[in-house]
């Protein structure tokens, strides 16, 4: 909003260009133009000039805010005086103590960005709400990467919820004066929530978006604290944005793996870790344990000359990526991964009665839709979760694993950090990690203990199971190595990994073919290939079992059972989880219907992948006018559907509604040949474009 005013020069001085207002003010000059568009705060225009001019009274009462917002105040009086128990707490994990010791004295010395490794289910809540005590002087800035996680930071710095971190662990006992803590939500949050609080809860979307909302209404020190949960994610730009807002903000980030596969450096040193293996030992996470299908022999077709490989050829095979993207997609290879992961899962529920469930990791949409009819036919209630689903979609999905109607839930880069559902205790690996990072992010889903702090129970135990043909082994020991004071090493694997290969990617392209030029046939699976994280023959393992305090009375194991007995205890222990290859039967029914299934879901898939090659939109008519005869005209993705269900049952001699009479085979054999078909469509659809001059 402009209007025009006359100015004699001795009023220059009371009005300014947008340059000198913002600086004025300490904002930036787009928010001093967003305020304008919006009316808070309106220019002024000297007849026959272009520039805007703010009036310095008009900026007065934003200058007096920003001066409150930005002085002396009670949030940090708080932190600094507030009688607390955090550091000889009991009723705190010993890493939540530690990291707060940690940070403190981190901070006591120097000012630069502080980095804490933590596992999944160890406690990180809990440190974001301990650590400003003692350290900050001033507000708190707590920063999540999605709205799962905020809530759960959000619920727990609320003084009067049932979740309340501090009630909870008696690190507080008079809340008088808080800590008080204010959501960004977007919705009825506004900047006097954020000056009367004492910590400031968000997600980094609603924080730094392309709008910037909230980013430019907070004075430079209008923080003291930052901190960061999924610390891994504050090497990108939208992150990076908020640190250069508040230069002298104390940086802290939260990870399990505080490196990135991009390469891309995250800001601060590691000053406190804690080990998977001790957060294992005590029972805040799973005991995890790696199984690998291993085939005695594997049959590849290619080109119609079918080869066999023995098990070492495979070991050796599985170092290029053509082998390992067919294992990946081979149903073949697929339904064994899925038969052992049904396999341990039984066994889990056998033990306690629990409804253990899996979660599996699939290489795009349809390969998930794939791994799904697989476990179907096993009698598992399986569905697929991916994030081209709507919103309604994806939450029946998960209300489904929640209330225990599914088995397994199969997912396409999805149920990331924040997901917390500790019955999932099977992961099912159906494609190929050259990352360590997203490795380790799927891994610990199954993390969750089911019963606290009893790491011996048998409901927490963990399995992530695999083909030896997708090479994700040497991922689990990379994993197992993160436990070594050796930050260069993994420094390393991360720079020699690169981007990865296309079936890893978010990125990759849905519409690809499926007539791959190599393909499993068949596999003879001969036994299982079982490490625990915990290796008994790892003296890193023993040193940190021995260590491990017996209650309060001041032994440790170690006082009361030798290294060797140890280790064969344990050698003991995990001889019961042993179990050979088991084939589970399937239905003749079962699998008609499925690969019915499967076939109707593939031909949209092949539909669109055609759609892609002809370069047409998905809405356009040009199909349909080009090639009449489909019934009437509609969008090119819908037509093209018709055009190539009816060379599928042109080729399996059957009418338009009759595909209840197919066989198995005939359906298989049909979703074989499907790439074929869209081919034949596309030629002839191109064609018609082209005589009609399209």
């Amino acid at each position: 909003m402009l209007y025009t005013v006359s100015m004699s020069p001795a009023e220059l001085d009371d009005f300014l260009q947008v340059g000198d207002a913002a600086e004025y003010l300490g904002v930036s000059p787009q928010t001093l133009r967003r305020w304008d568009r919006e009316g808070r705060l309106a220019a002024v225009r000297r007849p026959g000039s272009n520039y805007r001019f703010y009036r310095r009274a008009d900026l007065e009462p934003f200058r007096l805010e920003y001066r409150r917002a930005a002085g002396p105040d009670e949030p940090g009086l708080l932190f600094q005086t507030a009688l607390v128990d955090v550091e000889a707490n009991n009723l705190l994990r010993e890493p939540q103590r530690q990291a707060h010791q940690a940070v403190r004295e981190h901070f006591a010395s120097g000012s630069q960005p502080a980095i804490i490794q933590i596992p999944v289910g160890c406690g990180k809540t809990g440190i974001i709400a301990t650590l400003p005590f003692g350290i900050a002087s001033g507000r708190v800035l707590v920063i999540a990467p999605n709205l799962t996680i905020r809530k759960g930071i959000s619920d727990a710095l609320d003084i009067a919820s049932r979740e309340c971190f501090w009630t909870k662990t008696r690190v507080l006992s008079d809340f008088t004066q808080g800590p008080y803590a204010a959501v960004l939500d977007g919705i009825d949050a506004n900047i006097h929530d954020c000056l009367e609080s004492h910590f400031v809860v968000t997600n980094i979307q609603q924080l730094a978006s392309s709008a910037d909302r909230w980013l430019p209404q907070f004075p430079p020190n209008f923080f003291d604290m930052i901190l960061v949960d999924e610390g891994h994610h504050a090497a990108a730009e939208s992150w990076q944005k908020v640190f250069r807002r508040f230069p002298n903000a104390k940086v802290v980030s939260l990870t399990a793996t505080p490196f990135r596969a991009d390469e891309r450096p995250l800001q601060g040193e590691v000053i406190y870790k804690y080990p998977f293996a001790r957060a294992m030992v005590n029972g805040f996470i799973k005991r995890i344990h790696s199984r690998n299908v291993a085939p005695s022999e594997v049959y590849f077709t290619y080109d119609g000359d079918t080869r066999r490989h023995a098990l070492d050829e495979v070991l050796a095979l599985r170092e290029e990526q053509w082998f390992r993207r067919s294992v990946a997609l081979s149903p073949e290879c697929n339904r064994h991964i899925a038969e052992a992961s049904i396999q341990r899962c039984d066994s889990l529920r056998a033990a306690t009665g629990i409804q253990h469930q899996i979660i599996a990791a699939a290489c795009s949409v349809d390969h998930a839709r794939q791994v799904r009819a697989i476990y179907e036919e096993c009698g598992y209630r399986a569905a697929e979760i991916h994030s081209g689903m709507d919103e309604d979609e994806k939450q029946v999905v998960l209300d489904r694993l929640q209330i225990g109607q599914l088995d397994c839930i199969v997912q396409v880069q999805m149920l990331g950090e924040g997901f917390d559902h500790p019955r999932l205790s099977v992961a099912a690996v159906f494609r190929p990690f050259r990352s360590l990072a997203p490795f380790i992010q799927f891994v610990g889903r199954v993390m969750r203990v089911v019963i606290q702090e009893n790491p011996d129970h048998p409901d927490n135990q963990g399995f992530v199971i695999s083909h030896i043909g997708l090479n994700n082994d040497a991922r689990w020991e990379e994993f197992r190595e993160l436990d070594l004071e050796d930050q260069e090493l993994i420094r390393s694997w991360v720079e020699g990994e690169g981007p990865g290969e296309d079936i890893d990617s978010p990125s990759e392209p849905r519409n690809r073919r499926f007539d791959l030029g190599v393909l499993v046939d068949n596999e003879l699976v001969s036994h299982f290939v079982d490490r625990a994280f915990l290796d008994p023959d790892d003296d890193r393992v023993i040193d940190e079992l021995l260590s491990k305090p017996l209650g309060p009375i001041g032994l440790t194991l170690g006082d009361l059972v030798d290294r060797e007995t140890l280790r064969e205890k344990l050698r003991e222990r995990y001889a019961e989880f042993e179990e050979a290859p088991a084939a589970i039967p399937v239905t003749p029914q079962r699998r008609r219907v499925s690969a019915r299934t499967r076939l109707r879901e593939r031909t949209g898939s092949v539909a669109a992948r055609v759609l892609s090659d002809l370069e047409l939109p998905r809405q356009g008519r040009q199909i349909a006018h080009a090639v009449p005869g489909a019934g009437a005209p509609v969008a090119n993705i819908e037509y093209l559907t018709r055009l190539l269900n009816r060379e599928i049952n042109a080729s399996l001699g059957i009418g338009s509604k009759a595909r209840q009479t197919l066989s198995a085979d005939q359906a298989e054999s049909a979703m074989a040949d499907l790439d074929t078909y869209g081919d034949a469509v596309r030629d002839r659809i191109s064609s018609a474009l082209t005589e009609g001059g399209q």
